[in-house]
């Protein structure tokens, strides 16, 4: 009765877990590319990020398969760099900057953290129309919006 109790839990638990581990996963879907899009920063270190009004100050990034490069802008300064994807995988970096001052220094202050966040990125996932750059550790450096505005 052990046996067949056994058997009958594994019949029904086998087309239950397998379903989980499909829709359960957050696995990267190749399918999905990063390129080509604009993302547009929504989140940092987990606090939102208020998008400017001025389109010249919108944090956001583009990365561009053919050239392996991802450019966009800081808040401030266009931005610019390689990076190297492979599967879950991403590296960005090292990335340059031109040298303008901020006029607003929170301004200043979120590019800085940005561009930490972009050489500290070892992976990431996409959940719907959201990037999110991972640490090594597998945290969230930051979340952007890929949703065409």
């Amino acid at each position: 009765m052990h046996f067949l109790a056994r058997l009958a839990f594994g019949r029904t638990a086998l087309p239950f877990l397998l379903a989980f581990a499909a829709t359960g996963c957050s696995s990267v879907s190749l399918d999905q590319p990063i390129e080509s899009r604009t993302w547009r920063l929504a989140s940092i270190d987990a606090q939102p990020v208020i998008p400017s009004d001025d389109p010249r100050q919108a944090v956001q990034i583009v990365f561009d398969r053919s050239a392996q490069r991802v450019s966009g802008s800081g808040g401030c300064n266009r931005i610019s760099g390689s990076y190297q994807r492979s599967g879950a995988s991403l590296k960005i970096g090292p990335m340059v900057s031109t040298r303008m001052a901020c006029q607003d220094a929170s301004r200043g202050q979120l590019e800085t953290r940005f561009m930490a966040a972009l050489a500290n990125t070892t992976s990431y996932s996409i959940a719907g129309s959201e990037l999110i750059l991972l640490d090594a550790r597998g945290q969230t450096l930051a979340k952007l919006d890929g949703s065409s505005k």
